[in-house]
């Protein structure tokens, strides 16, 4: 007998997507392309996305693992909550799961509407896609298990993406790995695995709010080939851009949608006010 998830939803709870909502936003026709590039290999970028807009996330040339951040574009306070995401969706994330922000925001920030590897479900070694069990590589685990200086890992990527946005390293936090597959072993530990996405295959998010995106390709490219341990090498030949779009839908498409509220906990974690008079 399975266990149930421990976050259980009552029935029109925002966990709980109208697919005919959102299967509309998912459609093509109508939409109009507002802006597309491709982020180079081992770089990232920065983007913003009006609520409402659609970003569609490509493989171009060849598979590619992309490390995605999310802030709200008018206070960045609120960013997405890798951890609250995989309680109340899952670890591995598909069409009609929601990415949603910190507290005391805690609302969705954008909900997944298309993915063309959504039927990759679970391969013969556990492994599943678009993960939220790890995080990004970054250069400070790079030196302390090699001892070696590395500028273009994720995390700096990332760093550098959005310094023109007057962001920092502390706002950096961590990411859901789109068209990464992963899993845990038999001794529960972290693995990752070739990617599967092949060029065109895509992963699409419909904006809920004002948003600020930055993306970075990873350096490990497909993660086909061990970038620690004993058979660790360079994987820069299976490295790949990654292409963006950004759609705005016809209006008559957002009909029935309205951005998501903050939290409406009206508590005060029974603080005391007087206690600092």
């Amino acid at each position: 007998m399975s266990t149930e998830a421990a976050y259980q939803a009552q029935a029109e709870s925002p966990l709980t997507v109208d697919r005919d909502l959102y299967g509309r936003f998912a459609e093509t026709d109508g939409r109009t392309l507002v802006d597309s590039f491709e982020i180079p290999i081992r770089s990232g970028r920065a983007w913003e996305v009006p609520a409402g807009h659609v970003v569609r996330l490509r493989t171009v040339g060849g598979p590619q693992v992309g490390d995605l951040n999310i802030w709200n574009r008018h206070d960045p306070r609120e960013r997405f909550w890798a951890a609250r995401t995989r309680q109340l969706h899952a670890a591995h994330v598909t069409e009609f799961d929601r990415l949603w922000s910190t507290l005391p925001f805690l609302r969705p920030l954008a909900t997944i509407i298309s993915d063309t590897l959504k039927n990759y479900g679970v391969d013969s070694e556990g492994g599943r896609v678009h993960d939220l069990l790890g995080t990004r590589c970054d250069p400070y685990v790079n030196k302390m298990l090699v001892d070696v200086d590395f500028d273009y890992h994720c995390h700096s990527n990332l760093v550098r993406a959005i310094q023109p946005y007057r962001l920092t390293e502390f706002d950096v936090h961590d990411v859901i790995n789109v068209f990464q597959c992963t899993g845990l072993n038999s001794d529960d530990q972290y693995f990752m695995k070739t990617c599967p996405a092949q060029p065109g295959d895509h992963f699409e998010l419909f904006a809920e709010i004002d948003l600020l995106m930055a993306l970075s390709t990873c350096p490990g490219g497909d993660l086909s080939l061990p970038m620690w341990g004993e058979n660790a090498q360079d994987p820069v030949e299976t490295c790949h851009p990654i292409g963006v779009d950004i759609y705005k839908l016809p209006e008559d498409a957002l009909q029935g949608w309205a951005p998501p509220t903050r939290a409406n906990y009206t508590g005060t974690h029974a603080i005391n006010p007087v206690q600092w008079a």
